[in-house]
């Protein structure tokens, strides 16, 4: 399944420190780049389940998770069957560098009966900046296997970081199970990770030179 990354929408006054939105897209920097979690919460992740890796080569930060699970049905209350995780990130790039996330890769595993529904949905935004509209991926059962639901946005439809500030970038997820019309006593669940535990969301950088002033 693929859906659009709604465009991020900069505040007032935000797009002065931007680079143009003619710039070409550039190579990822070859100097080390960073991630680090300011902050984590939320029922889908509490702290010390969320961990945050930045590939060799800078062109995409990847969030494993180990305890994001929705359940509904076979007697699990109520407040299984919405998990969340709201993911503040500061992201440590190089000097004259700036970024945006061109593409998200989401996957986990899901067991829906039959009649069950599965929900993943995810929004993003950096700090001071308008929230994007929740995209969401829709899950029928019966289904029981590995799922994958990807968020894409087009090279002009790309926001990036302000240059010269450093703005956190916020990431807000969200899973459902619902018992539908499925039979209530049997067990239907969406995890934002594999049956081996090794599964990841991986989050596409986008680079930019910042224009020398």
């Amino acid at each position: 399944m693929t859906a659009s990354l709604v465009t991020l929408s900069p505040s007032a006054g935000a797009s002065a420190s931007a680079p143009s939105a003619s710039a070409p897209t550039v190579k990822a920097p070859s100097d080390q780049v960073t991630v680090d979690v300011a902050s984590v919460n939320g029922s889908g992740c509490r702290p010390g389940s969320a961990a945050v890796a930045v590939s060799p080569d800078n062109t995409a930060f990847t969030v494993t998770y180990s305890e994001y699970v929705a359940q509904a049905g076979g007697g699990a209350p109520a407040t299984e069957g919405r998990k969340n995780c709201q993911l503040s990130l500061v992201v440590h790039v190089p000097q004259g560098y700036t970024y945006a996330v061109a593409q998200v890769d989401y996957r986990g595993f899901g067991s829906l009966q039959e009649g069950a529904i599965g929900t993943q949905k995810a929004s993003y935004y950096f700090q001071g900046m308008s929230q994007t509209a929740q995209r969401t991926h829709k899950f029928n059962g019966s289904f029981e296997d590995n799922w994958q639901a990807t968020d894409t946005t087009g090279v002009q439809a790309l926001v990036f970081a302000p240059c010269g500030e450093q703005r956190n970038f916020n990431i807000n997820t969200e899973l459902r199970a619902e018992v539908g019309t499925s039979d209530p006593s049997q067990t239907s669940f969406m995890a934002l990770d594999s049956t081996d535990g090794s599964i990841n969301s991986i989050y596409h950088f986008s680079w930019k030179q910042c224009p020398v002033r």
